[in-house]
């Protein structure tokens, strides 16, 4: 049987380690290295450049960031593949992130 998990409700919500103080994840899937995930990110959010060994795919669902000059507000979709670096990631009024990582 399935776990319905609503994106919405504040259940579920915990620290999300390796990230900035106040960022809070909600894992919705995690199998076999693929993983998605809500990140609720606080107001005045930085996170320096980085990469991945996977594909990384962001979903704005709510609020906005901004990354390399350029702002994605609700609604935006940005893919990164394996090793590229991106960021840094800066939000002003917090946002909330749909991330899905594929399997290595």
């Amino acid at each position: 049987m399935k776990t319905l998990i609503n994106l919405f409700d504040e259940n579920n919500w915990e620290v999300a380690t390796g990230y900035p103080q106040g960022t809070m994840v909600k894992v919705l899937r995690n199998d076999k290295n693929a993983k998605t995930v809500l990140l609720k990110l606080p107001e005045g959010f930085y996170m320096g450049p980085h990469s991945h060994l996977t594909t990384e795919q962001n979903f704005v669902i709510e609020g906005q960031y901004e990354s390399g000059g350029e702002e994605y507000p609700a609604g935006s979709y940005q893919v990164f593949s394996p090793g590229d670096e991106h960021g840094p990631f800066e939000s002003k009024s917090g946002a909330i992130i749909l991330v899905v990582y594929d399997s290595i």
